[in-house]
């Protein structure tokens, strides 16, 4: 099969990462990188030895024959540029979160899918090890039935000192973490049929919510409480672990600090470390999540060859819904159902 050719879109912080990760899994081959501002784009070039770049972006679609882009932008210009690439027939993979509001988010989809363009949105979290493997568990039934979750992200990293623009957004920790953390919820306990919100600001030298609260209630019954903060200064720093605790009806499963999944019976407790694939270009205080690139472009990619992959766009925006409802319940105080 035909190496798929790619060019990304955007060369701040995570295209540091998400271009290495693309190289690791083969397949494909990156041609062409743009940024607005071109001196990150040449710079970044020559890292990977990319053979050219763009400051226009109307430039990149008319010289570069592609088979998909690789948006890796801020969330505000996520629209236009995959319209730029579903006019021309290009396939998208997007970055979370997909748009700046639900009704953006489905018009975009929209607009892929009247131009019979594939549209994948690259959500990495329930691709890390950890998650995969509780999600194993709980497919296994060894705990019984699954009747309560609680699901954490909880951490006072200073995520805004490589991401300085987090801290201007108007819709901060729901947008950034929520979209991650509330799609890990739908990866193991499937769809929400209502929920309640609770945010709050808490560094006053931002300008969006950094804690948020949310109760929902699944279509299969379980109660899932889901709780993210970057305000929490804990015992033990988490960052960027999701930690999430499964109550059943023959036992639990817990994935705590340090990767450890700790399954627990009548039989007694068994525990397990799992750690991520520690690849040479990763930051370390990121592995878990750098690591699952790799694997959720494996996923994009067969998506892009024609086969199964789980996070489309049409999949994605059943997060997204969630995202934007629990705003909605966080600012009328009001349980939103689905």
């Amino acid at each position: 099969m035909k190496k798929l050719r790619f060019a990304v879109i955007g060369t701040g912080f995570w295209a540091k990462y998400q271009i290495p990760a693309w190289l690791e899994i083969g397949g494909v081959e990156l041609v062409a990188l743009y940024n607005r501002t071109l001196h990150k784009a040449e710079a970044l070039a020559k890292q990977f030895k990319v053979p050219r770049v763009y400051g226009d972006i109307d430039a990149l679609f008319a010289q570069e024959d592609l088979d998909f882009v690789d948006i890796i932008t801020d969330v505000d210009t996520h629209v236009y540029f995959t319209q730029k690439a579903a006019e021309k027939g290009v396939a998208v993979i997007c970055q979370k979160p997909m748009a700046p509001s639900f009704n953006e988010a489905k018009a975009m989809l929209e607009f892929c899918e009247s131009h019979h363009t594939p549209l994948f949105i690259h959500e990495n979290f329930r691709w890390q090890v950890p998650l995969r493997e509780l999600k194993q568990v709980l497919d296994s039934g060894e705990i019984g039935t699954v009747f309560k979750a609680r699901v954490t992200f909880c951490s006072a990293f200073p995520v805004f000192d490589n991401q300085p623009f987090l801290a201007g957004l108007e819709h901060f920790i729901l947008t950034d973490i929520g979209s991650h953390v509330l799609d890990v919820c739908r990866f193991l306990f499937g769809e929400a049929k209502s929920l309640y919100a609770l945010t709050k600001r808490v560094n006053p030298r931002i300008k969006g919510e950094d804690v948020a609260n949310v109760l929902m209630e699944m279509e299969n019954g379980v109660h899932c409480f889901v709780e993210m903060s970057y305000a929490s200064l804990l015992e033990k720093e988490a960052f960027p672990q999701t930690l999430v605790l499964v109550e059943g009806t023959l036992g639990s499963a817990h994935l705590s600090n340090d990767f450890v999944l700790k399954i627990t019976t009548k039989e007694g407790t068994f525990t397990e470390k799992i750690y991520p694939e520690m690849y040479p270009w990763l930051d370390p205080e990121y592995a878990v999540v750098h690591s699952s690139i790799v694997d959720c472009n494996e996923d994009i990619l067969s998506g892009l060859q024609g086969g199964p992959c789980e996070t489309t766009g049409a999949d994605n925006l059943k997060t997204v819904a969630l995202v934007w409802g629990a705003y909605e319940s966080a600012k009328t105080g009001q349980v939103v159902r689905f």
